[in-house]
Order: structure tokens, then C-alpha cells, then sequence
């Protein structure tokens, strides 16, 4: 009898655990998540750090369409597991030459009582946060459904001050404004720009990754990761009560997501840290995507470029061949008939000369836009066929220009406007990849701007993001690199897929040409932008007076010199362009000899100095060797940068090179001033290094033999 009490207590201590909370601490203890279902079964989590509350009591779960029970609540536990992972993994091509990947993990799986349908959420949880997402396993009564919006809340402990971009389903390209949660819903139309399309948000939904800090000095970051088969995730705020609650992107029939088990959401992450760059530093969004899916990745190499382009941007030359629109509208498809436009960039002897000043100073490719036909009317129109990715115009010989690039030991990159025109992009790839191949090209620029084809759907929908991962699929099978532009913000798809070796997907330089971004951006955007992958932000602008380019464009570049040779180490991307023209190059060929001699390709990324939106400082060490590469980028304020280099190897000496703000420097008025120092160091040595607004400094240090 004695022994049948105690199974029978045991049982149902056994049973008592399932029905109530559920703890999972970090690999170190510093992180605690708990798990509990409310008395109507409603799905709940909390995250502590070092014993601080980061996120109160928040709800799980997703609404469906059309369907009398949502999974929402009416939930019991009916299974726990709990495990732990800890490996290292060797990126392709990294801010680090290996990566480890460490974290506790519970699964709770659940059952809707009316229903019978089982849901399971599995958290992780790393040193430095918590990733958690759904998952919908093989069941008879869960196969189709359809989100109508998924409900995971994200419960602020305060008021906190947040670096955010307004929810948008179709633009990034926004400066950051930096305020309290509270004051979102007032600033929100001053945060919005004229290239922005948000016209069916709540004015108090923001985009991630989402950077917040608190009173108490935490970091926050919310994000996602491994957004597959899904719509990207804004965040609604209840300014009220201080909670954020995800927002999917919708299709054109307003509906959130299509799903069909067994299948899975993407994860939802949770960064923390009383250390701006512990949030810098981390892995975890990388982490928590799948492992490499490219067998032979032999074929995917990092790469420097320079290009045909800033002069277009800035107006001082064009994309289209002629300025006949009528003929070409009227249906004239023989350019050879029509007068040739003399702004037109892309022609032989301009791009020539690019390959030549590639070639003497050592970069790997060239980029080279409106080399098609098609760009006299490809915008605004929601013109389904407007490029086929193969046609040049008459003044652009590609298998020329193939030949003599090859000559000079140059690749050339591709580019492929779509103008958003998805359809006519899938049925113009196979063929496009390779042509490419055929005449050389390894790697491709892909563009989506305007509104998205099919007409009503998002930059950020759940089929347009399956879109961009097609592409990145189907140039793999061609071993063709890819950096997509306008595309969905990356969530660490480039561990899987490593030929995506870059993206745009935020306010880049090009916007300084646009009437300028705040001199803080490059501060943010490591924070936000490049916590899902590198950003090709094309840095390295000389020239910051733009109407010296084109008398009729007032822009201003804000940003010294020296802070554009800084974003070589500070904005992580094995994909890097010296964006400025080459006469800019070699009116300050002193200055740019940091852009020749710095990697892009990283054995070991150390993070000095950090603080969202006010400066970052980073030291990398080149793949393979022992140089070593520092960069600082500045906010608004002047200040003075202090940093110990003791992350050099004890007992040797370095020769460092230091590129720096003069002391009169200032992004507006004086960008251009700079100075160039040298000075013999050790891993004893300390630096003291003024930064002014909008400012920086850029380091190489090398090893004396």
C-alpha cells in the first residue's frame, strides 16, 4: 500500500508539473525564461537577467482566419523536453573564423483541449538572449490554415528609450529616430519620408531589430531569425501598457500567412545585456538558422569592388541610354535607331576606365549599372515584362568588356533591376544566371523598387520573401553570389545560404545623395539593421558636396572622411565597394590607401567601445594574417575615443597607421580635414583619439618583422 501512495503521489507531482510553470536558464545562469499557462490556458513567458525583469508576463500565439478557435488559450501541457546544444561551427565567410553555437532548450508541447490540435513552443536560450517559435507538427486536425495575426507580445518593464524606424510594408530606408516608447505614436509622422509607403500602419508600430535602453542600463534588442515561408514581423506598441505585440506584413487579401503542417514560424529573439557589445558581439541570429544547405561553398569569396553608380545616383549621370521615351513607349525596340543619350554611364570607354582603376589598385570586381535596355520606362508603371536581364544597350559590349576585365585580372558584377516586377524576375532567372556565367559574371546585384508585382502585394509578404528566397536557391544552383537590394531585411538566411553574401535593406549611402542621413546613422544601423546579417551600405565617399557632381543636387554627404574609412571595419560585410568615383580616389590617394589595404574577411572581430547611436569602435584581425584593422564611427557630439591594444600578440611589435578627424574636422563644414599618423605599438599600448561630429578614425596595424 505504502509503495502504490507513492506512485500514486508520484504520478500526479508528475501531472502537476505539466499544468504549471516551466524554467529555462542560460548556458551561464544569467538569463532566466518561465513558461506558465494562465488559468484559461493562455500560452505565457517572462525573461529575467540577472535577476532584472526584461520582459513581464506576455502572451503567445497565433489568430486564424475564419476558424472558430484560434490557437490563443484553451491550451494544456502534455509534454516537456528539455536539452542542450554546444558546438562550433565554421562560417564561410565571417566576422569571426569560427562561431560557437550554445544554448538550453525546452520544448513544450501543447494541446487545445476543444480541438485536439498540438502546438509546440521551443525556447532557446543563449548567454546573450532568447529565441522562441512555433511550431505546427503532422497532425488530422491542423493541415491548412491561414493566420489571420500572430499574438506573441513582448512586455516592456518601463518606459524605455528605443532607436526605431516606423512599421513599414515596403520601405527600410529610414533614418532612426531616438526616443522614449511613450513618444512613438507623437513622433511617428515627422519619422516618415517621402520614399516611404506605410499607409495602412498604426502609428505606433516599428520595424525590427528593434535596439531599446534602459533607465537601469540594460540593452534590449528584439528581432527575428530564419524568416522562411513566412511575412517579416513589425511590432504594434500598446503605449499604454508598454507592450509590443507582433504585426505579420499582410498580403493583398489582408491575410498574414498560409500555412500547412508540419511547418514552422521563424524565431522571435530576445537580446539582453547590461554591455552595449555583448548585443555587437553576438551570434545568436546566425545561431538559430539552419547550418550551411551549398555542399561545395569553394565558389562563394568575399569581395572589394568599386562601380559605375555614385555618379548616377547623384545625378551627374544616367541609368537610360536615350531620352527618346516617346519612341520607346510607342513600341521602338531597335536602340541602335534612337539618339543616344550623352549622360549614359554604362557605356565601354567609362566602364574601361573603372576596370583599369580596379585592376592598379586591387579589387576584385567591378559593378556596373543601366547596362540594359528598358531603363528609359521601368518605374512607376507596374509594368509586368520590363528588363529581360540579357539585352545590353548598343554602347555596352558585355563579351568585350568580359574579355578585357578578364585581361586585367577583374570580375565584373551583374545587375538586375526587377523594378518589383517578381513575376517577370522568376521567368527571366534560368536564363539570366547563365548568361551571366557565360560571359563571366560570379556575382549579382538584384534590385525591387517601385511597388511590388503582383499588384497589392508587399516587399515584405509572405510570398514575396519565399520570392527572394527562390532567388537565392536558384542562383546557388549556378554558383552565383547574390546581394539583394530592397529586399526583406536578413534574419541569418546567409548562414544556410552564404551566397547571399549581402543586402541593402535599410538607408544607405545613397540617401546622402538624397538630401543626406543624420551623422548617428552609422552608429545605429550595427545595432539594428546588421543584427540578421552584413549590409552592403557602399561606403567610402570623398567628394560631400554633391553639387559639385550636379549642380542641381544641394545634397551633402554627413560624414567626415575619415568616418567613411572607418565603415570598413565598423559595418561588417565581406562585400565591400568603394562607392566614390576614381578622380575622387586620387585627389586623397593617401587617405585611400585604407580602403586598398583593409579586409574583408575576418579571423577575429573584438568590440571596444559601444553605444547605440552615440559611437561604436572595433578592432578585426584580418583572415589569415596578423594585421589587424580598427575602425570608430562618431555620433553628434565630439569626444575623445580611448582603447587599450592589448588584443594584439604579446611581445611583438606593430607599425599602426592612423587616419583620423583633424582637429577642425566637422562633418558640415569641414569634412574633408583629416590626418595620417604613424606610430610603432605593442599589446601594451593605449590610444587616445578625438572623434568629432560625425567623425571617426580608421586603423591598419601590422606586424614589424
Amino acid at each position: 500500500m505504502k509503495s502504490l501512495n507513492l506512485l500514486i503521489l508520484t504520478l500526479f507531482l508528475s501531472a502537476f508539473s505539466l499544468s504549471n510553470s516551466q524554467e529555462l536558464k542560460s548556458p551561464n545562469g544569467e538569463i532566466t525564461m518561465m513558461f506558465s499557462l494562465e488559468e484559461n490556458g493562455t500560452p505565457t513567458y517572462e525573461l529575467t537577467y540577472k535577476n532584472q525583469s526584461v520582459i513581464k508576463p506576455s502572451h503567445l500565439g497565433l489568430e486564424l482566419k475564419d476558424d472558430e478557435k484560434s490557437l490563443l488559450d484553451d491550451f494544456v501541457i502534455i509534454d516537456t523536453k528539455n536539452s542542450t546544444f554546444n558546438d562550433t561551427w565554421t562560417p564561410v565567410w565571417g566576422e569571426e573564423k569560427e562561431i560557437r553555437n550554445h544554448y538550453n532548450e525546452l520544448a513544450i508541447s501543447l494541446k487545445q483541449n476543444e480541438t485536439d490540435r498540438v502546438v509546440i513552443i521551443h525556447f532557446r536560450l543563449f548567454n546573450e538572449g532568447l529565441g522562441f517559435r512555433y511550431e505546427f507538427p503532422s497532425q488530422q486536425n491542423l493541415v491548412y490554415f491561414t493566420i489571420k495575426e500572430e499574438r506573441s507580445q513582448f512586455a516592456m518593464t518601463d518606459d524605455h528609450t528605443a532607436l526605431w524606424i516606423p512599421g513599414d510594408y515596403d520601405s527600410q530606408e529610414y533614418d532612426y529616430t531616438e526616443s522614449k516608447l511613450s513618444e512613438i505614436r507623437a513622433k511617428f509622422d515627422a519619422a516618415l519620408t517621402d520614399n516611404a509607403s506605410q499607409t495602412q500602419y498604426s502609428k505606433t508600430g516599428v520595424q525590427t531589430a528593434l535596439m531599446m535602453k534602459t533607465s537601469n542600463g540594460l540593452y534590449i534588442n528584439l528581432h527575428e531569425a530564419a524568416l522562411i515561408d513566412y511575412s517579416c514581423m513589425n511590432l504594434n506598441l500598446d503605449d499604454k501598457n508598454m507592450v509590443f505585440e507582433s504585426h505579420l506584413t499582410p498580403d493583398v487579401n489582408g491575410d498574414k500567412g498560409y500555412m500547412q503542417a508540419p511547418c514552422k514560424s521563424p524565431w522571435r529573439t530576445i537580446m539582453v545585456s547590461d554591455d552595449a557589445r555583448d548585443i555587437l558581439a553576438s551570434r545568436m541570429t546566425l545561431n538559430l538558422n539552419e547550418p550551411c544547405a551549398i555542399e561545395d561553398t569553394s565558389w562563394i569569396k568575399p569581395v572589394k569592388y568599386i562601380g559605375v553608380w555614385w555618379e548616377m545616383i547623384t545625378g551627374k549621370s544616367s541609368w537610360s541610354y536615350t531620352n527618346d521615351l516617346p519612341a520607346i513607349q510607342l513600341g521602338v525596340t531597335d536602340y541602335s535607331k534612337l539618339k543616344p543619350n550623352s549622360t549614359h554611364a554604362a557605356n565601354n570607354t567609362k566602364v574601361k576606365r573603372y576596370i583599369d582603376f580596379a585592376s592598379e589598385h586591387g579589387f576584385d570586381g567591378v559593378l556596373v549599372e543601366g547596362w540594359n535596355e528598358g531603363w528609359e520606362d521601368w518605374f512607376g508603371k507596374t509594368k509586368d515584362y520590363v528588363f529581360d536581364f540579357v539585352t545590353p544597350y548598343p554602347d555596352f559590349d558585355v563579351e568585350g568588356i568580359h574579355k578585357y576585365a578578364k585581361s586585367k585580372g577583374v570580375k565584373m558584377i551583374m545587375h538586375h533591376e526587377t523594378s518589383g516586377s517578381t513575376r517577370n524576375y522568376e521567368r527571366h532567372l534560368d536564363k539570366a544566371y547563365k548568361f551571366m556565367k557565360d560571359n563571366g559574371y560570379d556575382a549579382v546585384k538584384s534590385g525591387y523598387v517601385g511597388d511590388i508585382l503582383p499588384r497589392g502585394e508587399h516587399h515584405y509578404s509572405q510570398w514575396i520573401v519565399n520570392h527572394y528566397q527562390y532567388a537565392i536557391e536558384k542562383a546557388a544552383e549556378y554558383e552565383v553570389m547574390v546581394n539583394a537590394h530592397e529586399a526583406v531585411r536578413p534574419t541569418g538566411v546567409c548562414r544556410t545560404y552564404p551566397n547571399l553574401i549581402g543586402n541593402e535593406s535599410a538607408r544607405g549611402t545613397e540617401f546622402q545623395a538624397f538630401g543626406g542621413s543624420k551623422p548617428n546613422h552609422v552608429t545605429v544601423l550595427p545595432f539594428t539593421r546588421l543584427i540578421g546579417g552584413p549590409m552592403d551600405y557602399t561606403p567610402g565617399i570623398f567628394e560631400m558636396d554633391i553639387s559639385k557632381l550636379n549642380p542641381n543636387n544641394d545634397s551633402h554627404v554627413n560624414s567626415t572622411l575619415a568616418n567613411q574609412l572607418a565603415l570598413y571595419v565598423t559595418m561588417y560585410s565581406p562585400l565591400q565597394m568603394a562607392a566614390d568615383l576614381p578622380e575622387h580616389y586620387e585627389q586623397f590617394m593617401d587617405a585611400f590607401q585604407f580602403i586598398k589595404d583593409v579586409a574583408i574577411d575576418w579571423d577575429k572581430s573584438i568590440y571596444l567601445e559601444a553605444e547605440p547611436g552615440d559611437y561604436i569602435t572595433i578592432a578585426r584581425k584580418e583572415k589569415g594574417s596578423n594585421n589587424w584593422f580598427v575602425g570608430n564611427v562618431n555620433g553628434n557630439e565630439a569626444r575623445t575615443s580611448n582603447i587599450k591594444l592589448d588584443f594584439l600578440e604579446k611581445g611583438k611589435k606593430y607599425m599602426a597607421i592612423i587616419y583620423a578627424d583633424a582637429k577642425d574636422a566637422h562633418y558640415k563644414t569641414n569634412p574633408q580635414a583629416y590626418t595620417i599618423k604613424t606610430k610603432k605599438v605593442t599589446s601594451k599600448s593605449k590610444l587616445a583619439q578625438l572623434s568629432v561630429p560625425g567623425g571617426g578614425y580608421a586603423i591598419s596595424i601590422k606586424e614589424l618583422k
